[in-house]
């Protein structure tokens, strides 16, 4: 009987808690769902955007969907390593990192692949050294810039190191060329520099060298300066614009604001350049309006938001720079492409992560966010952590004020005169009187 009392306390006590049981990934949950979120509309758009391109380039009308799918699944799983790897061990790995990302961009200028005019590739075009190389270093200044958080103020420890780890890879990359990423290289430095507190006069002369890097760049290369002359041609008049940016305005005409629907875009098949990569913003306009690119960007907005929140809550400054600088030049550079395909920017060659076609930026992309992923598992971790050792102490706390007021309780009582400690209740007392006259009335019958 008591064995079985016992059980069933025990189920009834165990019944509640399986009850109030929260499944927790230890992940920051909404930053999973929009990268999920995203990758689905660019499998989506890269399906619809790319079957005629395939077919002409290809002869095959389903080769970018498939390898596109090939880099997503190879993508997640990188994505799940880096959630559970513990992104203090990114301070051992830095600088082979960066060792193999110099390798890997001085490999593209000795093989030479020429692709739509420019050497950026390696194996026949499916590895683009200069797309790691923006992930790596956001990984190598979030590593030496919290090595040497000390002496950020100091010049020679701070602003000219930067700029000769900057300028080695942005040479690279600007010999192959690709401006875009040159300009992306030198911003993202800026904004590191910015994040690990550094000095705000050394962080103005690093924005104004590179300012003067950019416009040194735009003047000495063809292409930059056609870029921007382009550019500057349709901000005077739009019917000047380049031929790219006026077939983008004709995409979003035609989309209007709800779209055509998925797959019956037409502008794709009659001139609009490279549809799955660097057009597939105006894809997106005329196959779902205004809305849906408004959409688009309202993801990489949560994206950013919650980026920068587990930047904030970050376990220590390693954390914070690495979760706030891979956030940043995700949202960066899907604002630049968003910008240039509108006529807002000059042409810049930057993807339009997890949804252009391409499998160096999307493999970059998903490691970006698994390792912002970490950040936030850890930062969960250590507030659980110091939750439990919490509640002890409040528990010590509640049952000491419990003792303290039964002292005072206790000497109180004690302090009381004779005569009123025998005025006691009458709830007490009645009861007694009842229990004793009843032998008297036995004993007179």
């Amino acid at each position: 009987m008591g064995y079985g009392t016992g059980v069933k306390g025990t189920r009834r006590a165990a019944q509640p808690a399986s009850r109030q049981r929260v499944v927790r990934l230890g992940v920051d949950v909404p930053l999973l769902l929009v990268m999920f979120t995203l990758l689905v509309v660019g499998m989506l758009m890269v399906y619809s955007a790319s079957w005629d391109f395939s077919l002409a380039i290809y002869d095959d009308p389903s080769f970018v969907f498939r390898r596109q799918l090939l880099w997503a699944v190879l993508g997640v799983g990188v994505a799940v390593f880096c959630t559970f790897f513990n992104y203090h061990f990114w301070r051992k790995l830095a600088v082979p990192a960066m060792l193999l990302t110099i390798l890997g961009l001085a490999a593209v200028l000795i093989a030479n692949e020429v692709r739509f005019g420019a050497a950026r590739t390696l194996f026949a075009g499916s590895y683009q050294p200069s797309e790691l190389a923006k992930i790596v270093i956001v990984i190598y200044l979030s590593v030496w810039l919290y090595s040497k958080r000390e002496h950020l103020g100091d010049v020679s420890f701070g602003l000219f190191p930067l700029a000769a780890i900057l300028g080695v890879i942005g040479g690279l990359i600007f010999l192959q060329p690709d401006l875009s990423a040159v300009l992306t290289i030198f911003a993202l430095g800026g904004i590191m520099f910015f994040l690990a507190g550094g000095d705000t006069k050394q962080i103005a002369i690093l924005l104004i060298a590179t300012l003067l890097v950019g416009w040194l760049v735009v003047r000495v290369s063809p292409t930059g300066r056609e870029r921007v002359e382009s550019y500057l041609e349709g901000v005077r008049d739009p019917t000047e614009a380049s031929y790219h940016v006026r077939r983008s305005w004709e995409a979003f005409v035609k989309g209007g604001w709800i779209g055509k629907g998925i797959g019956n875009a037409d502008t794709k098949f009659t001139g609009l350049p490279v549809p799955p990569t660097d057009s597939i913003f105006a894809v997106i306009g005329e196959e779902t309006g205004v809305l849906g690119a408004t959409g688009v960007i309202l993801l990489y907005s949560l994206l950013l938001w919650r980026g920068l929140e587990i930047a904030r809550r970050a376990p220590d400054l390693l954390g914070a720079l690495l979760a706030g600088g891979l956030s940043l030049w995700i949202a960066m550079e899907a604002l630049i492409n968003m910008m240039v395909i509108v006529g807002l920017a000059p042409f810049a060659g930057n993807a339009l992560p997890f949804i252009s076609a391409g499998g160096s930026n999307l493999l970059a992309s998903l490691t970006a966010v698994g390792i912002v992923l970490n950040v936030s598992r850890l930062a969960h971790r250590k507030e659980q952590e110091q939750a439990k050792t919490a509640i002890p102490v409040v528990d010590f706390q509640k049952r000491g004020l419990r003792l303290l007021r039964a002292r005072r309780a206790a000497a109180r009582s004690a302090r009381q005169p004779t005569g009123t400690a025998q005025r006691e209740p009458s709830s007490l007392s009645k009861p007694l009187r009842g229990n004793r006259r009843k032998p008297q009335a036995r004993q007179v019958r």
